[in-house]
């Protein structure tokens, strides 16, 4: 499968606005990707940059896309390791911007088989069930939005953006907790918010509320102090923006440093990356969520194959195409039921872009 030209798109799906402990997203600053083959293969890749968890913006993936598409141009597809390799020598980090091209390869590949991705990886078909995330707001706010998506969008299991002043954080879970009753699975996202202390507070203050685990309690420089606040929590810890890539997740489960793994794309450089820091936690024992930035339904497809290819992730939080994108350019792809996802019976990752949507984008051929 020799690579003959690859088209790249900024991909800018408008959003409302969505808030974290990081800042404000008004758009999903994504990147598409499609490479071409000499045999008339098409290999799609999205990425979505989150500057202030990744370091990266869509306009640094762009720059990188044209860079890494001259360096792959005539060479073969079906290598993935060559090819990956060989953007890591070209520039360290930028593990966004890699992701989509690692995505476009893994889909010719499964596409070159005639399977859906998760079976060329070695998985079996289910239909997993995710979260939908609450954005941070006014305790008033945030647990009628609870009341909305578990009564009008069938959602069972919340994830709750906190991240604030701890005591204001502790009133919006007692709020959702008492909006939305004791059945009702509820998780918790501080984004890196809490400094050491205000992370006690806030968790030891809502032991109560039976919270199923906290993720990235604390900024990934605090990671000394994740094994202290492991053992004073009774809520579960997951790591998530301090875990970029297997070595990482090595280094927080030598020190006792989290319950659980968060593995997102755009953080590990791929499928490749994620593969290998899912192994790691399998064999450690250390369960894996499979998470997301602000993917639209492409990259989202391409997060259900791996999550059906690998059983040591059992927590799903794949609603990113939900969290107030105006729009859903995509043709095929996953597709909702209530909370559940079911990917089509498709080769590779059975997902690309309208073509009506891309013909406003800014795009560029290499």
């Amino acid at each position: 499968m020799r690579i003959t030209h690859i088209d790249i798109y900024r991909f800018s799906i408008p959003m409302v606005p969505f808030t974290i402990a990081t800042g404000t997203m008004h758009f999903a600053q994504n990147m598409l990707v499609h490479v071409h083959t000499h045999d008339g293969l098409k290999g799609v890749g999205e990425c979505s940059a989150f500057p202030m968890i990744a370091g990266e913006t869509q306009d640094t993936c762009l720059v990188l896309a044209k860079d890494f598409a001259q360096l792959w141009k005539g060479k073969d597809a079906s290598d993935i390791p060559a090819r990956l390799a060989e953007l890591d020598a070209f520039v360290a980090g930028n593990h966004t911007a890699k992701s989509a091209f690692d995505m476009a390869l893994y889909d010719l590949a499964a596409k070159a088989a005639g399977q859906p991705l998760y079976q060329y990886l070695g998985g079996s078909y289910f239909e997993p069930e995710s979260d939908l995330t609450i954005g941070i707001g006014s305790a008033e706010g945030m647990a009628a939005q609870a009341i909305d998506f578990v009564t009008n969008k069938q959602a069972n299991i919340l994830k709750v953006k906190l991240g604030k002043q701890p005591v204001d954080d502790i009133a919006r879970m007692q709020a959702i907790r008492q909006a939305v009753g004791p059945d009702t699975g509820l998780r918790i996202d501080a984004n890196q918010g809490w400094d050491f202390e205000g992370a006690v507070y806030a968790l030891t203050g809502m032991q109560e509320l039976n919270i199923e685990f906290c993720e990235q309690p604390m900024p990934k420089l605090l990671d000394d102090k994740m094994p202290s606040l492991r053992r004073i929590s009774s809520i579960p810890i997951m790591a998530d923006e301090s875990v970029f890539s297997h070595h990482d997740a090595l280094r927080l489960i030598k020190h006792n440093a989290c319950d659980y793994i968060n593995i997102k794309l755009s953080k590990a450089g791929g499928i490749a990356e994620a593969l290998r820091i899912h192994a790691v936690c399998a064999e450690a024992g250390i369960a894996n969520m499979m998470g997301g930035m602000l993917e639209s339904r492409i990259a989202l497809s391409a997060k259900v194959h791996l999550a059906l290819a690998c059983p040591n992730i059992r927590f799903y939080d794949m609603d990113t195409c939900l969290l107030g994108h105006l729009q859903d350019p995509v043709t095929d792809g996953v597709k909702f039921t209530g909370m559940r996802l079911a990917v089509p019976q498709l080769p590779g990752i059975g997902a690309d872009a309208d073509p009506a949507f891309l013909s406003n984008c800014e795009s560029w051929t290499v």
